[in-house]
């Protein structure tokens, strides 16, 4: 009887393999042997897609006259720095003595990219049966549950080809693209900038971020603040003796109301001169009493949010703890090599059935965290978790290649060896999770309608009646903390509905008020405001709207609505967005994580908007993307989809090579930039 092969992403991996198969594993040159088994790894990537001058040597000199280059049979090459350890590998994978090999790659795309190329250029024991292991974490259950249900590799193979066309996508836009526009734009910029040789770099999904950037910054410095005046009317009630209960009202225009149809209102509640606001005040000052036209008491749930998926762990990370994508990622990565939570480059949130069906073990684990075993002991001894299968957070055609990023409940003795950055992440992650198995929070929502004369005034309040999810969301390094991802609106001043928190005293008072009760105006004044400028985006809400084709969208419910149109995946995204600053396209505060683009950066988006507009079209660049998951899942076919690519990248380099735009074009349009440095 032959041995098996398993082949892992690092040599973490694979010593944690080792370590669940109970193995007398004898350490050699590369790799680990025992009596059944040879377990070895790769080091990230060990084969490359050849430069164009592997072809043709005349095709490394840059010139418009060999491009659009698309080559019709790629080739490939093995990256120097780690030629020893590929050589390790395949003589492993030809060794006759083999009779299984596993592919325990990163359990994605790049991953079965990374595996894929190896087994092309090393070639194989063809008498071995090929098995690819799919864990969700690495935890000794799941690495071995992973080897004993290892599907045939083949079942894989439309997963691959998607891989392998998205590298082929971003090879022939990277160098055709990049090439075409640094030849016939890149003295442009070298000379308007007065610097070295301007290479303009350009990418499928990296440019379109960067147009993301600059069109929001463009927005920002086109706004103009219009200034209004909104009227809020202070209520009291005639019965409440020395001490008046009072509640705020704003006002709107009604069909009814006096101003109803006029000019000069802001919207349709506030004006947008003073001197209107103020004889508006006069006029309503002649009304002695008011009086309830209506009002609306109802409870609402608020449910405990969606589980992290990678984009929403970074955003919130960059919110709570102004770190960027990349480095939540590394610490994504740290804890799920540390077994303590699951795969990290997922892009679902929520959970199969499979493993709701056995959440008791996560759930047991996290009882030696002090901080939430409370919760833990209340979650179990409710059995709440009988529950979890049939709610909001189980949904197997929502999933993917991964479920959402949740606790483990194991490798706890990690806790004290983790940063103060990366407890605080695994904090997170563990309360989101607990968040689950709890009620909804319901508040106590009054609405009123307050009439003087012909005009009303309306209140909105809200009162926390039941914390439910949210008493499992107080944050150890946070006070009075609860999840930042709840829906926030990005409030731009003036433009939200006025909605307050009433204390308990007030509660009682809005509860038992009913239509036409009277009460009277205490005070009356003008609240001045002006529209605000959209936000830039921050390392956190960039990752959100890559996610979202280009939009920012906070609310949980929207983001759910567009699920798969994203631009650029989950794995790759925090790559992408530091490729640019490495670039010095973007810049982005490290105190704030704030993006902003560079002079460069808006240079080469005028240049892009002159020629290869598309690029920078979120909606184009997610179909990319979406036609990709298309091949994964077999609905496209990887010839149809090469055409589409092919077509793309010649008609495209065609037009650069003849475009008309001129210098004289492209420096008027860098000196309107240029004022703004």
């Amino acid at each position: 009887m032959g041995k098996k092969l398993i082949i892992t992403e690092k040599p973490s991996v694979a010593r944690e393999f080792a370590s669940a198969l109970k193995e007398n594993m004898k350490k050699c040159n590369g790799y680990m042997e025992s009596d059944n088994y040879v377990i070895t790894w790769c080091v990230g990537h060990l084969v490359t897609m050849c430069y164009p001058d592997a072809y043709d040597p005349a095709l490394k000199r840059w010139n418009l006259e060999t491009i659009p280059f698309v080559p019709k049979v790629y080739k490939y090459q093995i990256i120097e720095n780690v030629k020893a350890q590929f050589e390790i590998i395949k003589n492993l994978f030809n060794r006759s003595d083999i009779d299984v090999i596993y592919n325990a790659g990163d359990s994605g795309r790049e991953g079965e990219y990374i595996q894929r190329l190896v087994m092309q250029e090393a070639g194989y024991n063809h008498k071995a049966d090929l098995k690819r292991v799919w864990i969700d974490s690495q935890t000794e259950d799941e690495i071995l549950r992973g080897i004993r249900e290892a599907k045939d590799m083949k079942e894989y193979d439309k997963l691959s080809d998607a891989a392998y066309l998205r590298a082929k996508e971003d090879y022939l836009m990277g160098i055709n693209f990049s090439r075409a526009l640094t030849l016939k734009f890149g003295n442009y910029i070298t000379d308007f900038m007065k610097s070295q040789n301007t290479v303009i770099a350009v990418g499928r999904v990296m440019t379109c971020v960067q147009g993301m950037v600059v069109k929001r910054e463009r927005e920002i410095r086109d706004f103009v603040k219009t200034p209004f005046y909104k009227i809020n009317a202070v209520f009291s009630d005639k019965d409440s003796g020395d001490e008046p209960i009072s509640y705020i009202g704003e006002w709107k225009v009604t069909s009814s109301s006096k101003y109803y149809g006029i000019p000069n209102l802001y919207k349709e509640n506030g004006f947008l001169k003073k001197e209107d606001a103020e004889a508006f005040i006069e006029y309503i000052k002649s009304f002695k009493d008011a009086s309830i036209e209506n009002i609306d008491k109802k409870k609402q749930n608020k449910n405990a949010p969606l589980l992290y998926n990678l984009a929403e762990l970074q955003n919130d990370c960059s919110k709570l703890f102004k770190i960027s994508p990349d480095q939540t990622l590394q610490i994504a990565q740290e804890l799920y090599e540390k077994k303590m939570t699951t795969y990290p480059r997922t892009d679902a949130r929520v959970l199969s059935t499979a493993v709701a069906s056995e959440i008791t073990k996560n759930l047991n684990g996290l009882k030696g965290i002090n901080m939430v075993r409370p919760f833990v002991d209340e979650i179990l001894q409710t059995k709440s978790y009988l529950k979890l299968s049939k709610s909001r957070y189980v949904n197997d055609k929502q999933i993917t290649d991964h479920y959402a990023i949740i606790p483990t409940g194991q490798g706890l003795s990690n806790i004290k060896n983790l940063s103060d950055v990366s407890r605080k992440v695994y904090e997170i992650v563990v309360r989101r999770f607990l968040a689950i198995f709890y009620k909804p929070a319901t508040y106590q929502k009054i609405s009123l309608e307050t009439l003087i004369g012909t005009e009303s005034f309306f209140s909105n309040y809200k009162a926390l009646l039941d914390e439910g999810y949210m008493k499992v969301m107080k944050y150890s390094f946070a006070k009075n903390s609860e999840d930042p991802s709840k829906s926030t609106k990005e409030a731009k001043a003036g433009e939200d509905e006025l909605e307050q928190d009433a204390d308990e005293k007030l509660e009682r008072f809005l509860i038992d008020l009913k239509k036409g009760t009277a009460v009277y105006i205490s005070d009356i004044s003008i609240k001045e405001g002006e529209t605000s400028p959209p936000k830039r985006y921050n390392s956190g809400s960039i990752i959100l709207a890559m996610e979202n084709a280009g939009q920012l969208i906070e609310d949980e419910e929207l983001r759910a609505q567009i699920k798969g149109s994203g631009i650029g995946t989950s794995a790759t995204r925090a790559e992408i967005l530091k490729k640019l600053v490495n670039n010095g396209y973007l810049s982005i505060n490290n105190k704030t994580q704030i993006i902003t683009p560079t002079l460069l950066g808006e240079l080469i988006f005028e240049v892009v908007n002159a020629s290869i507009k598309p690029l920078l079209n979120p909606e184009l660049t997610a179909s990319w993307e979406k036609g990709l998951t298309g091949v994964a899942n077999g609905n496209i076919s990887s010839d149809e989809y090469l055409v589409k690519l092919n077509d793309f990248v010649i008609r495209r380099t065609d037009t650069v090579k003849h475009s008309k735009v001129t210098r004289a074009q492209l420096n008027n349009n860098f000196n309107i930039v240029k004022k703004y440095y």
